[in-house]
């Protein structure tokens, strides 16, 4: 901002600068206002409505009854299910949100590398699982809990089992198989944006880091490539905590609702039960929020964590 800007902007109040910059620049606020009005009716307004009526005991088919804190008791000291699901989250999303987010970032460092035309190929062959919409059907089969499954009959042939394993059924094996699904399919859209990203940094830049004494590879990653690309750094991150803690969908096409011993029961699943079949909207918000607050929280620290990239 320039000294003339400053000081008018001195000799006005905050809301008197912030209209005058409306009107100036009222052409693109007329532009993004459609989006705006979008946003705000089918994301901010649900968002709301959500945390209000989660205080209440709702059914759908009576008027809310206000309950304040009580669902907020209940969740925490007489739902033993909400805190498997709470620990089955955590585990999930601290396993599969950072290494899918680092895998998308090497395989996307990677294929950066390549020919052009070689580089075209090889994305589509890492990005086709994410837009599978069928991808359990794949491990359904590799993994059938009887001897046709390919897991099971190699297994057998070897000798290594004399019984086939039913796998998505067995509480020891259905949370690192539904782990494995997870990172096998989170080469998706923060992929694709970390190749843009490393795309478009300025050649030069890397010319100039030689010269300023920059050696090899992994010193033009850190101080570089990565503060080069902060945006789609962030971006991807943003993607990856929300898969990673919404992931629940191929588990249940896996492994049933509810999971055996709930072993891979998940907040989702959770607030699905609730809302979905039970029609308890009011219990069902609150767990909404607290996944909403979690998911937040998630967000800023990795925020922090971005901020020190390059330093």
């Amino acid at each position: 901002m320039s000294k003339k800007k400053a000081v008018v902007r001195q000799d006005m109040t905050r809301w008197q600068w912030t209209w005058k910059e409306m009107k100036r620049n009222k052409v693109a606020y007329m532009m993004v206002a459609p989006y705006m009005l979008i946003f705000t009716l089918f994301t901010v307004v649900p968002v709301l409505l959500s945390v209000v009526i989660s205080f209440t005991d709702f059914n759908l088919l009576q008027m809310p009854n206000f309950v304040f804190m009580d669902n907020y008791i209940r969740l925490f000291l007489d739902d033993d299910i909400f805190l498997i699901a709470v620990k089955n989250t955590m585990i999930f999303a601290v396993i599969v949100g950072p290494l899918s987010y680092l895998m998308s970032l090497m395989v996307a460092w990677f294929i950066n590398e390549l020919p052009p035309k070689i580089r075209a190929l090889v994305t589509l062959i890492f990005y086709a699982p994410s837009i599978s919409g069928q991808v359990y059907l794949i491990w359904g089969t590799l993994f059938s809990g009887d001897s046709y499954g390919w897991v099971n009959g190699i297994l057998l042939d070897l000798g290594l089992i004399t019984t086939e394993i039913q796998w998505f059924q067995d509480a020891d094996y259905v949370m690192p198989l539904c782990i494995i699904v997870a990172l096998w399919t989170s080469l998706g859209t923060s992929f694709l944006s970390f190749i843009a990203g490393l795309q478009g940094i300025d050649r030069s830049m890397f010319e100039a880091g030689a010269v300023d004494g920059v050696r090899n590879r992994w010193q033009e990653l850190w101080y570089i490539t990565l503060p080069s690309m902060k945006p789609q750094l962030m971006f991807g991150a943003i993607m990856a905590i929300t898969s990673s803690f919404g992931f629940g969908g191929v588990v249940t096409a896996l492994c049933g609702f509810p999971s055996v011993d709930y072993a891979a029961h998940t907040i989702m699943h959770h607030l699905d039960d609730y809302g979905g079949a039970r029609y308890e909207v009011g219990y069902s918000s609150s767990i909404a929020v607290i996944l909403f607050a979690i998911m937040i929280g998630a967000n800023m620290l990795v925020k922090k964590v971005l901020s020190k990239v390059g330093q």
